[in-house]
């Protein structure tokens, strides 16, 4: 893609938007070493920041450092915006910004059906599907956003962008900002990682939407706080298996380790359930390493519960006629204790952002201790909609 020209002699929407001194004339990916080590977690001792506002003299003005891209200066709040996935699409719906989505990199990958339990909480489906998976230069310019949130290290190592294209999007179009935040097992990702709540905030930074990332965070705290004190002792957990089935008739699954601290397995590790792969020395899912494991294999791993992907927009009902009912049905995944005992379950998204992990958290609050937290088909609820709710119109 590097040898394609389509840069524009015309001002566009970008031309309000400027990169601080962190990244001109060093490229975006020069910012990578700008705020620590890979492993870096999160601090949220700096959550109350206005946004790492630089020396302008212009009021408006502000910046958001984040990794790789380093800092960013923008002169207004974007309007039109597009997210690759459906974690940052997520954090923007959870700021109040769903009217300036335009598209998404991968539609198939966002899940909106749990924002019909929150009054007043929707997105516009039909636009983003109008635009569902924008990975082309040629498709940045025709949509002109205002910001990408899209981790430029995924559309070189993925998509088979230069640093060069990458550079091209930005100044001719608008910025990059964004972090692949979803799994760590990718070795291009030699830059600082974020949790969740980490790349939530720079996001709400971006939008200047701190109170609103102020007042969900501290929902989400006290949420996980009142699970957690109400779990059983270590020893009385489950050990649980998270994999990746492409298709209900295949024969081998692509695991996941939950020891990872990827976005993904955020529910699991809040939920302090065991990682059935913690003694095998099999290592997670990622783009260099799509390892499969065999019945006979799962047999001898034979986790308490057993969780898939790859099925998330199965019913529970279709999941269980399907997925489950094979696995049922074959001479060896039928030995499986989790198959045995009913607790084969959906694994829950891939990318998931604010909203999803409340939703995601209380779903396997029930599905791993039932007998706490109720069956995963009763009404019971873990979190107050409406208080979310509120939240994402700005009443709060």
């Amino acid at each position: 893609m590097g040898d394609e020209s389509t840069a524009r002699e015309a001002p566009t929407r970008r031309d309000y938007l400027t990169y601080g001194g962190a990244v001109v004339g060093g490229g975006l990916l020069a910012g990578c070493t700008s705020e620590g080590s890979p492993d870096d977690e999160e601090s949220s001792s700096n959550s109350s920041r206005a946004g790492n506002t630089t020396g302008s003299t212009d009021a408006n003005t502000y910046s958001v450092t984040m990794a790789p891209m380093g800092e960013i200066t923008f002169e207004s709040v974007p309007e039109r915006w597009i997210p690759y996935g459906g974690c940052y699409a997520d954090m923007g719906v959870a700021l109040g910004q769903a009217d300036g989505i335009t598209g998404i990199g991968g539609s198939d990958r966002y899940y909106t059906a749990f924002y019909e339990e929150l009054p007043g909480v929707n997105v516009d489906r039909e636009k983003i599907e109008e635009n569902s998976e924008v990975r082309s230069k040629e498709q940045f310019y025709e949509l002109e956003n205002d910001v990408h949130l899209y981790d430029p290290g995924m559309l070189i190592n993925w998509f088979d962008w230069d640093q060069q294209d990458v550079d091209e999007i930005a100044e001719n179009v608008g910025p990059f900002l964004g972090n692949v935040i979803f799994r760590r097992e990718d070795e291009w990702h030699d830059y600082r990682y974020y949790t969740l709540y980490g790349a939530f905030e720079k996001i709400a930074q971006l939008f200047r939407e701190q109170e609103r990332y102020r007042a969900f965070k501290g929902l989400h705290d006290e949420f996980i706080a009142d699970i957690q004190k109400r779990l059983p002792p270590a020893a009385e957990r489950p050990s649980v298996l998270l994999t990746y089935k492409r298709t209900s008739e295949s024969e081998t699954f692509s695991p996941y380790r939950l020891n990872d601290k990827g976005t993904s397995k955020k529910q699991w590790r809040d939920l302090g359930v065991k990682d059935a792969l913690a003694k095998t020395g099999v290592k997670g899912i990622s783009s260099t390493d799509r390892g499969e494991l065999d019945f006979e294999t799962l047999l001898e791993v034979d986790p308490e519960v057993f969780l898939i992907r790859g099925h998330e927009r199965k019913s529970v009902s279709e999941f269980r006629d399907t997925v489950v009912a094979d696995l049922r049905n074959h001479p060896v995944g039928s030995q499986l204790t989790a198959v045995e005992n009913g607790r084969v379950y959906r694994g829950g998204y891939l990318h998931q952002g604010p909203i999803h992990n409340l939703f995601l958290t209380e779903q396997g609050a029930k599905q791993m201790y039932p007998e706490i937290f109720g069956e995963i088909a009763s009404n019971d609820q873990l979190f107050d909609r409406q208080r979310v709710a509120d939240i994402i119109s700005g009443e709060f």
